[in-house]
């Protein structure tokens, strides 16, 4: 149901508020993961992967990206797909793909490379679609309760933020209604290879992904949950593959 439910954010999130650059875009990125996946996953297995993870990753990269030029969508799709065959430890890859494109590139290439800011504003019909949606197939993928300390913690966070800053509680909460964060909730933070092995340290680490975010967005960082994750992310899991892990 994964590609499904993508798929309806990229076309109620298009429909509404045209959050694509360019239907090219979209169709080169989501190739361009294919082909790496398939490719690279039949030399370094020797079989044939299911393209559904790849496709999920030319959507994100496609929805999360804005650029005037086609060449940061298939960059990003490569570091993408090439991240989970290229950086591994003991065996296994440890950065969520997308997250990692996309946290590269807004990183390094932020005259070319811009993130999607959208929200669905005072439009309730399609976020409540898409949470109900989203809220469902975490509970099937057994990672409802990653995607819920998130938000909670989001929200805390968002709490202390407006007392710290002055700002409005409601203005710090604003960035959890727009589809970057649907998929950020959804898709990037409950990623089960990327996640550590139990229930419990699933729920710290998101709790961390979150405290650094709070962090980061206090120091003026606009991709802080992207960033966020690329840091907390990798760490964690390498840590429980080193120490809790069974070997």
């Amino acid at each position: 149901m994964g590609p499904v439910f993508i798929s309806m954010i990229l076309v109620v999130g298009h429909l509404s508020f045209g959050i694509l650059e360019g239907f090219e875009n979209i169709i080169l990125t989501i190739i361009t993961c294919v082909i790496l996946d398939l490719s690279i996953g039949k030399l370094y297995t020797g079989t044939w992967k299911n393209p559904a993870s790849a496709y999920i990753s030319g959507i994100s990269v496609s929805i999360l990206v804005r650029s005037t030029f086609l060449w940061p969508y298939i960059i990003t799709a490569a570091i993408s797909i090439l991240s989970k065959y290229v950086i591994r430890y003991k065996g296994r890859h440890i950065w969520n793909p997308s997250n990692l494109g996309i946290s590269w590139m807004l990183f390094f290439a932020p005259m070319y490379v811009a993130g999607l800011s959208v929200q669905w504003g005072n439009n309730l019909a399609p976020m409540a679609i898409i949470w109900i949606l989203g809220m469902f197939i975490v509970y099937r993928a057994r990672r409802l309760h990653v995607t819920l300390t998130y938000v909670l913690s989001f929200i805390l966070f968002a709490f202390i933020r407006s007392l710290i800053t002055s700002d409005p509680f409601l203005a710090e909460l604003a960035p959890l209604t727009g589809p970057m964060y649907q998929l950020f909730i959804f898709f990037m933070i409950t990623d089960p290879p990327t996640n550590v092995g139990s229930k419990r340290g699933q729920m710290f680490v998101v709790f961390i992904v979150a405290l650094v975010e709070f962090a980061l967005r206090l120091n003026q960082f606009v991709y802080a949950p992207f960033y966020a994750l690329a840091i907390v992310g990798p760490i964690a899991k390498a840590i429980d593959l080193r120490f809790f892990q069974k070997k």
